[in-house]
């Protein structure tokens, strides 16, 4: 699967090259395949906060990326670079504070500054870390993608319907995507009948993301909103659903796309398998629980504004644009370690002392 994975890959959406960070801006899909340069820290953190780059994996690279580009422009003014340096990471951490692969990233990247030998360039070592981030997502992407799709046919082994919430594609990371690698593998392997997207309110990555990747890649996808998952569950044989992650604490609950945790009580009362696929680096073992994962709460005028015209001045908005799954509603997380069958504190401390199967 991985030898057809890979030639079948026809998105990228985070491209390296002449020392800039190039994203492929996710606001103008499906309407429009536009580029950002980022040749700044400043410009890949306002990059991630107005969700040019979204996607816990892909927030992750861009702040390897951007890292890199922080400490080229230290180096060159000279001066205690490493303690400049500092002000840089703290801005690209605070771009956007749910997704954990961000802080994860960047504290990959001061561990190789601190690793560094005498003698050693520092802004060559860190592009080979920024860039070793970006190709271990992909990797992780499809070992994900063969354990996802070896327990869909362990359950039901012919075509079936699934539904996916938000996008956790190759746009949300560096390659195939983490619950999409799975949908992806699983079209290859004949076991897709068709894919119901949730609209994913209020930016719509399922309608404008999700949809756009599936419909390119030639897998039968049907667009829903969000509040008809339910109705779909009962009356279209749905058997899985399958989506990413943000944050995943250490007793298995999980932080995704707000609708999330309504989607997984759905799938319990309807008898449908509920699976989060998401790399080790999403699993944030020094948070205990969900309670204590940092929701973003958004501007209120995501909700209220259509076509550029306000619906609502004189209302109040409540704009959280995550919720937390808690571990007991969901039935496998699967990572590049491994797959973790009802999720708990002590499965999940094991997980994370095996190495990568890749």
């Amino acid at each position: 699967m991985r030898e057809q994975l890979l030639a079948a890959e026809k998105i990228t959406a985070i491209e390296w090259r002449d020392g800039a960070l190039y994203l492929l801006d996710q606001r103008l899909l499906p309407f429009e395949e536009s580029w950002q340069a980022c040749h700044s820290v400043a410009a890949v953190a306002e990059a991630i906060r107005s969700m040019v780059v979204r996607g816990a994996p892909a927030i992750g690279i861009s702040a390897g990326y951007g890292a890199l580009l922080a400490a080229r422009a230290r180096l060159e003014a000279g001066g205690d670079w490493r303690a400049a340096l500092e002000v840089d990471l703290q801005l690209l951490a605070d771009s956007r504070p749910t997704a954990v692969n961000l802080s994860w990233a960047l504290n990959r990247m001061r561990d190789r500054l601190q690793r560094l030998k005498e003698g050693d360039d520092p802004l060559l070592a860190l592009e080979a870390e920024a860039q070793q981030i970006h190709q271990s997502d992909r990797e992780a992407n499809l070992t994900m993608a063969q354990l996802g799709v070896e327990l869909i046919r362990k359950h039901q082994g012919n075509a079936q319907n699934l539904m996916t919430h938000c996008n956790a594609g190759a746009l949300a990371t560096g390659g195939f995507g983490t619950a999409l690698g799975v949908i992806r593998g699983a079209h290859l392997e004949g076991l897709v009948e068709r894919i119901y997207a949730d609209e994913t309110r209020p930016w719509l990555q399922g309608s404008r993301l999700t949809a756009w990747e599936l419909a390119r890649d030639g897998i039968p996808v049907s667009v829903n909103a969000d509040s008809a998952a339910a109705h779909l569950m009962k009356t279209h044989g749905i058997t899985w659903v399958i989506v990413g992650a943000d944050r995943i604490s250490a007793n298995g609950d999980v932080a995704n796309k707000i609708g999330t945790y309504q989607l997984a009580i759905n799938a319990m009362h309807h008898g449908v398998r509920f699976m989060v696929v998401a790399p080790s680096s999403t699993i944030d073992m020094a948070l205990e629980s969900g309670e204590e994962i940092p929701i973003e709460v958004r501007d209120g005028r995501e909700l209220l504004e259509l076509e550029g015209r306000s619906m609502g001045d004189a209302v109040g908005v409540l704009n959280p644009v995550f919720d937390v799954t808690p571990a007991d509603l969901i039935d496998f997380i699967v990572t590049e370690k491994g797959v973790v069958e009802r999720p708990d504190a002590a499965k999940m401390a094991r997980l994370m002392c095996r190495k990568r199967l890749h």
